[in-house]
């Protein structure tokens, strides 16, 4: 008698488009490897102010090897270690801290350090300072909270820069958060030059070249997808801009999800191409799982699109560097 082969349902094709440069930035794994070294430096805890960066995958990782994360430095013991976050923080934080002799390391990405001080120098110049961001995001808190109170106003859409009305249109400045969409942001700037031709601008985009290089990755793979999937928190504002970014460039859809248990299958239906790419905050493993739990459903080929090679390294704080 001849034996019988079970075969299963055949899986349907799909193209998998694959975004490059995706995932961790430089400053993401900078303030990531930060904690690390401090944990193998000082010990366990740690404290971190806020989320060293927005995932929940790399909290959790650090927080079992012993990093403990807080809202604010009064959660913090005496003597402790305190990091704050790749976002920035207020100057009142750091002062508060030396106020209570906290040790204390800034993760804050050199590229949001430098729109601070861009900020300081303008203020400096006797310039009122127009910030273009998302009200309540951690770096815009950390960057309005360099200068004092009133000295930064925050523009988020076109009818805010309509309704602007500076003492002295004459010494105005622009910044931007370093994470915005780079079109929008374009058409903001755009409209402060047309109501204050004399409106000083950044020497160098503030836009940082992550979010420009994720976002032009994403605008070549988008039209030729039915479904594009954005690896990526909620509350990473660079994420939920690849996702508008890919809506725009003509994707049929486009969604945001947290890791590959979170993927929605329904939305795969008839769907012969999808794109897949990450936020910075989010790390190549999270990637990796999306891939084969669609591998598992779907007779899957995969094609990455590279439209930039990414070499950007920062330097550690001195008292890591060692």
């Amino acid at each position: 008698m001849g034996s019988t082969e079970r075969i299963g349902p055949q899986r349907a094709p799909l193209k998998l488009l694959l975004a490059a440069p995706r995932g961790f930035c430089a400053g993401v794994e900078r303030a990531i490897r930060i904690v690390e070294l401090a944990l193998g430096k000082f010990g366990a805890p740690i404290y971190v102010r806020h989320e060293i960066v927005h995932n929940r995958a790399v909290v959790e990782r650090l927080e079992g090897m012993g990093a403990v994360f807080i809202d604010e430095l009064d959660q913090a013991p005496d003597g402790a270690h305190v990091i704050f976050s790749a976002h920035g923080v207020p100057k009142t934080v750091p002062a508060e801290a030396k106020r209570r002799r906290l040790f204390y390391l800034n993760a804050t990405c050199p590229l949001v350090s430098k729109v601070h001080v861009e900020a300081e120098r303008h203020h400096a110049a006797g310039r009122h300072v127009i910030l273009i961001g998302h009200a309540g995001h951690p770096e815009v808190e950390g960057t309005m909270g360099q200068l004092p109170e009133g000295a930064i106003t925050l523009v988020e859409t076109l009818g805010d820069v309509a309704a602007l009305k500076p003492a002295d249109p004459a010494r105005l400045a622009f910044i931007t958060q370093t994470t915005l969409s780079v079109d929008d942001t374009q058409e903001l700037v755009v409209a402060l030059r047309r109501r204050f031709p004399q409106i000083a601008g950044p020497r160098k985009e503030d836009i940082c070249y992550a979010t420009t290089n994720r976002q032009q990755a994403i605008k070549k793979i988008a039209p030729e997808a039915d479904l594009v999937l954005i690896i990526g928190a909620r509350n990473s504002s660079n994420s939920v801009r690849l996702v508008e970014v890919a809506e725009r460039s003509g994707a049929k859809r486009a969604v945001l999800i947290e890791n590959a248990g979170r993927i929605d299958w329904s939305l795969f239906e008839g769907a012969a191409t999808v794109a897949l790419s990450a936020g910075a905050s989010a790390p190549e493993t999270l990637v990796r799982e999306v891939i084969e739990a669609i591998r598992a459903r779907y007779d899957v080929t995969v094609e990455e699109t590279t439209v930039i090679r990414e070499h950007v390294e920062f330097n550690l704080p001195r008292a890591l560097a060692s």
